[in-house]
């Protein structure tokens, strides 16, 4: 528990670390012609890894906010529930997991449908439900990895268009061979290289960062919903 509670510090800055990094990497590289000049040797391909390094901040700032213990499960409705619960109050429950939707009462919403029921149809029922939620935060931060992955591949795809361009350039010279023929298209080959793996490695850190996060609150909200409905198993 403390490893995690660790790692849980320490993880938005170490993705952070990786991120500045990269583009400080980046940015040295391209210090001799400017970093706008840079990006637009690119190319198309350059512009469009630049837009899914977008996507992919927009994307980690939107989980940082939403992805969390206090927004999956807040305090002030787990305290509001056990309360109701404790008094009996099953439907004046129900009546509040439906107005504010969220992964526990969602859960809970489900357990007290099944209420009257024999214990272990109601567990099974919270466990399916527990499940569909985690699912749904998957899939959720599921995209962080997905441009993850291209991003080296589109970076891979403008290299080889960058080679396939400096080789025809080659091979249509006539003559002695300039270096400036063929400048271009290596540099578009090598830049979008930089950039999709300037995409790549920070958007890896915070997929694997979230993903841990969507594990420990499904965890933790199970066994909440798990204490809130033990009382069952001994009717």
């Amino acid at each position: 528990m403390f490893t995690m509670q660790i790692l849980r510090k320490f993880a938005p800055l170490t993705a952070a670390f990786l991120l500045s990094s990269s583009a400080a990497f980046a940015a040295e590289e391209t210090t001799k012609t400017g970093i706008f000049d840079a990006i637009g040797q690119a190319g198309a391909i350059g512009y469009l890894i630049i837009l899914m390094s977008v996507i992919s901040l927009t994307l980690a700032i939107e989980h940082f906010v939403n992805i969390k213990r206090e927004k999956l499960a807040p305090p002030e409705l787990i305290d509001e529930i056990e309360e109701l619960f404790n008094e009996g109050q099953y439907q004046e429950a129900m009546e509040v997991c439906e107005a504010s939707p969220n992964f526990f009462t969602n859960v809970v919403a489900v357990g007290i449908r099944k209420l009257g029921h024999p214990y272990a149809t109601i567990e099974k029922a919270l466990e399916e439900m527990e499940d569909e939620e985690g699912i749904k935060l998957h899939q959720k931060i599921g995209y962080l990895s997905l441009i993850a992955g291209i991003g080296p591949m589109m970076g891979l795809f403008g290299t080889v268009v960058g080679m396939v361009g400096a080789f025809g350039s080659i091979a249509t010279a006539k003559g002695g061979v300039e270096p400036s023929a063929f400048a271009g298209d290596i540099s578009m080959a090598l830049m979008t290289t930089v950039l999709g793996l300037v995409v790549s490695i920070p958007t890896t850190a915070f997929f694997v960062y979230f993903r841990n996060r969507v594990t420990l609150a499904s965890l933790e909200i199970g066994a909440i919903v798990e204490d809130l409905f033990d009382r069952f198993r001994q009717a």
